[in-house]
């Protein structure tokens, strides 16, 4: 039977059991689908990744991401905290990885200390911003249950982007934000309302401080498990590329603070910038290791 080595870690946090925790099997080779979707059941964290050689041996690997319920094309943090993993590992070249992943080739950068050891990452979002179907304010308040009221469409609807995979996007009043929380009822009718595959239907809520540059934040994503994130790097991202696009500059810099009404605060360094191809963002944060240890299949 055979044996795998996994360890566990905090993604943007520099303290331990603060930031997204995340599982990874550094070395999968071996495992089948049903027993990486089983594993990432049995952590039940947002994300856990399991790493295979790449396909292409320019790259550093392909990352498989499971949440609790299916696999996922792309996702922030556990692109964040793998390269971290496998940095520590030795296994960047130049501090740089290229994964594998099904929305495409994602690039980590790593961050070092003074002493050489990686602290966290930086990761490109592998597409460009996207934007699909909108939400009505009162939509989006029954899935955050919140009143319409507190939607704020002043800047945008509640609309759908990604610059990798889906979430919708919707401004909320700063006391509305802290009083959000995931109605489940409110998310099975609005999938149901606009054909939305269930198991994407994700929500994050955001207001911006009045510097336009910080910004507080939550998402929920209870049909696929994900009662609420506590750092969600590829909404971040896009969220970065979204405010960019509203605006003529041709590139910010926002800090995305998410999961503070969880206890487990985060702090996400996001970066989007005009491109010949589009608007492109990237997501970076530190990362702190928590536990190793192993499964038997």
């Amino acid at each position: 039977m055979p044996t795998y080595a996994f360890v566990t870690l905090d993604v943007f946090t520099n303290r331990r059991f603060g930031g997204n925790p995340l599982a990874v099997f550094p070395d999968a080779r071996g495992m089948s689908a049903a027993e990486m979707q089983a594993l990432a059941a049995e952590f039940n964290l947002s994300e856990t990744t399991f790493v295979l050689p790449p396909t292409d041996p320019a790259n550093t690997a392909r990352v498989r991401i499971f949440n609790p319920t299916a696999e996922m094309p792309f996702a922030g943090h556990p692109n964040v905290g793998t390269g971290y993993v496998l940095a520590s590992q030795g296994r960047d070249q130049g501090g740089v990885l290229v994964f594998e992943e099904p929305a495409g080739l994602v690039e980590v950068r790593v961050a070092r200390d003074a002493g050489g050891e990686p602290t966290g990452a930086v990761i490109d979002a592998p597409r460009t911003l996207a934007l699909g179907p909108q939400l009505t304010p009162t939509q989006a308040a029954a899935c955050a249950g919140l009143a319409a009221g507190d939607v704020v469409t002043t800047a945008h609807p509640p609309v759908q982007a990604s610059v990798g995979i889906d979430f919708f996007f919707a401004q909320v009043t700063p006391d509305a934000l802290v009083r959000a929380g995931p109605d489940l009822a409110g998310f099975r009718r609005v999938a149901a309302e606009t054909g939305c595959d269930s198991q994407r239907l994700s929500l994050f809520v955001y207001a911006p401080d009045p510097d336009g540059r910080t910004v507080r934040a939550r998402m929920f994503a209870p049909l696929s498990g994900t009662y609420e994130d506590a750092a969600t790097g590829s909404a971040s991202a896009t969220l970065g590329a979204l405010l960019l696009s509203l605006g003529a500059q041709d590139a910010a810099d926002f800090e995305i603070i998410q999961g503070v009404e969880m206890g487990r605060p985060s702090r996400l360094h996001v970066n989007a910038r005009r491109t010949l191809d589009g608007i492109r963002a990237s997501v970076g944060g530190s990362c702190v290791p928590v536990m190793r240890g192993e499964v038997t299949l």
